[in-house]
């Protein structure tokens, strides 16, 4: 039997596309997986399972999670609305209005008829509890729109799909990599050549799909497209993601789209591997900075911990870090915070002192500059009440850089200190494609044939993103791209912006 839809790629988007794919009829879709059976599941696997959408009201969120008052009692009464506007407004004051406004709208405006559709397909979903819940009394209080991940966080949400995909009928390759696109005398993609143990081969399909990630995990590449120290970065998730797609469509005249010098990064254990562990996952990230205060090896503060909730700042910090000499830094917290550090710092060994002094005399930084440090930031406390859950305006200021919100004194022992680094999860830069998904080409019309989803999709996000943004992207992508490959466009009504037509290159 012919193949309908050649997916590349097996992380959320690219499964996604696949079982979108199958539910719009295609007969035959077969997903190709550059890695062996037991390194499965692209990025998707190493992430936190966090699903950002827009919704209403709180009761919108029962169909995804019914019985979650078994998990969190007083679940409904403790989310605050999280509609299109907000969401909107989230996306393009990160990005500093640089998100691609037919893009961002195709995002925001089908995440939650997307997520219940993830939900229909058998994805189990759950609380976020221990990603973005504050405990404040009896009563966990969450980010708004970061509420709900997949249960088992990504690697539950890898194993579903998989689960899915399998049960629908759609035929998995491992070890099988396309490099190179085939198509016919007009132009057409009509499938891949495709690398596997067994040699070369040629795939024909109806349609390719292309989800295989970003250029991550190539250090020629990051030092290409995003420079110096990012060559030398270690790589929160996969290590398979090299750019393959990207490099594939550009052959056959994409056009590039999107920030293709910024990246997603994170802030990470300084002794996490080149490469993300398959048991720690997302264990490695260090989010609970804006409770502490962040020093380099100068002794010195470099960046305003509180700027935002860490949803909103995590992603550009790790490329702080990074820049910062020695590539690594040190966030330090005291006994009053200790309780609001998020369990992944467990995984982690601290440098532990019963006094702050002491506890500076052994951090490997300059520190008599560090002392300093401290002392100023001391001195430029204001007044008011710390709340975690809120931006309290507790601020330390007329120090560079300020911290503008949950500025406290460190004055209660023990004091701990956690070394970081930054991590890249994955970059910005991709091709173009319209609203049906379809890779555009250099004359502005889409590429007969081929379809791009996730990572591989430019221009949603630049300079940062919101948390959780990222899976959902690649989920309404994904399904956008599997349900067109298959011949079964999803209408126009089911977003408000006209897409620009466009060609391949």
């Amino acid at each position: 039997m012919a193949i309908d839809v050649l997916v590349v790629g097996a992380g959320n988007a690219a499964l996604s596309a696949a079982v979108a794919a199958r539910e719009q009829g295609a007969r035959r879709v077969v997903v190709l997986e550059k890695a062996p059976r037991e390194l499965r599941g692209g990025n998707t696997h190493y992430s936190g399972g966090l699903f950002r959408f827009a919704y209403d009201a709180a009761e919108d969120l029962r169909p995804l999670v019914p019985d979650v008052e078994r998990q969190v009692p007083g679940f409904f009464a403790s989310v605050e609305p999280y509609p299109q506007a907000r969401f909107r407004e989230d996306l393009e004051r990160v990005t500093e209005g640089r998100t691609d406004p037919m893009l961002a709208e195709l995002l925001i405006g089908r995440s939650y008829d997307t997520v219940r559709w993830l939900a229909r397909q058998g994805v189990p979903l759950e609380a976020a509890v221990s990603l973005s819940g504050v405990k404040t009394g009896a009563t966990i209080k969450f980010s708004p729109g970061a509420v709900i991940r997949a249960r088992g966080e990504g690697v539950g949400l890898s194993r579903a799909w998989f689960e899915i995909a399998e049960r629908r009928g759609v035929e998995i390759r491992y070890e099988t990599w396309a490099v190179d696109l085939v198509q016919d005398r007009r132009g057409r993609v009509t499938g891949v050549v495709a690398r596997s143990p067994g040699g070369l081969e040629a795939i024909a399909a109806r349609a390719v799909v292309l989800g295989c990630g970003g250029f991550e995990s190539n250090p020629e590449w990051r030092a290409r497209y995003l420079g110096r120290p990012w060559d030398s970065a270690k790589v929160r998730g996969t290590r398979y993601n090299t750019g393959d797609g990207l490099r594939m469509a550009m052959a056959v005249g994409a056009l590039p789209h999107g920030q293709w010098t910024g990246c997603h990064s994170t802030p990470i254990d300084a002794d996490a591997p080149p490469f993300g562990d398959r048991r720690l996952t997302d264990k490695t990230n260090r989010l609970s900075y804006p409770w502490g205060v962040l020093v380099n090896v100068a002794g010195r503060r470099f960046f305003d911990e509180g700027e935002d909730f860490q949803f909103y700042t995590y992603a550009k910090l790790g490329g702080i870090i990074l820049g910062q000499p020695r590539g690594v830094a040190f966030q330090i917290f005291d006994a009053k915070v200790a309780s609001l550090l998020e369990g992944r710092y467990k995984t982690g060994t601290p440098i532990v002192a019963d006094s702050l002094e002491d506890l500076v005399g052994r951090l490997p930084v300059d520190r008599a500059a560090c002392r300093r440090t401290l002392e100023e930031y001391d001195a430029a406390l204001g007044e008011g009440r710390f709340d975690p859950t809120a931006l309290d305006g507790l601020a330390a200021r007329g120090i560079q850089p300020a911290k503008s919100n949950w500025a406290q004194r460190l004055d209660s022992s023990p004091f701990v200190a956690y070394a970081v680094t930054g991590g890249i999860t994955f970059t910005f830069g991709g091709v173009r494609v319209d609203e049906q998904a379809r890779v555009i080409g250099p004359a502005w019309a889409p590429v007969p044939g081929l379809y791009a989803c996730g990572e591989m999709v430019g221009g949603i996000f630049s300079t940062n993103y919101p948390g959780g943004s990222g899976l959902m992207s690649g989920a309404v992508f994904g399904r956008i791209a599997g349900a067109a490959a298959a011949g079964h466009p999803p209408t126009r009504s089911a977003s408000r912006r006209r897409a620009t037509r466009r060609r391949p290159s």
